[in-house]
């Protein structure tokens, strides 16, 4: 070898030393297949715990966006109510015969 070669560290997987052969380099092997094996089972884990948490969000806004809607139903019906009403809130009636009639308290849309 040169000067040259061995001042810099060689780079590849042609250059690595001789440690996958023997006994030690099985039980590297074993530790390695074990690790990446823990590491996929705890990567598949989150990603369903993550997916769970996504439907759990999106059912919950769903929910919301539902009750959402029933209330501004229930507003706009009252308003609805309230304009029957007059802007003051008192209701017009005559009297008809011997009985008072009162105009304003009938539903919309019959």
């Amino acid at each position: 070898m040169t000067q040259f070669q061995t001042r810099f560290t060689r780079i590849g997987f042609a250059t690595r030393p001789a440690r996958g052969s023997g006994l030690m380099g099985s039980v590297l092997r074993l530790g390695g297949m074990i690790a990446a094996g823990i590491a996929v089972t705890i990567g598949a884990l989150l990603a369903v715990f993550t997916a769970a948490a996504v439907a759990v969000i999106a059912l919950v806004a769903g929910v919301v966006m539902f009750l959402t809607g029933f209330a501004m139903r229930a507003r706009r019906s009252a308003r609805a109510r309230t304009a029957a009403a007059g802007p003051d809130g008192v209701i017009e009636a005559e009297k008809v015969g011997d009985t008072w009639v009162a105009h304003g308290w009938e539903r919309q849309g019959r």
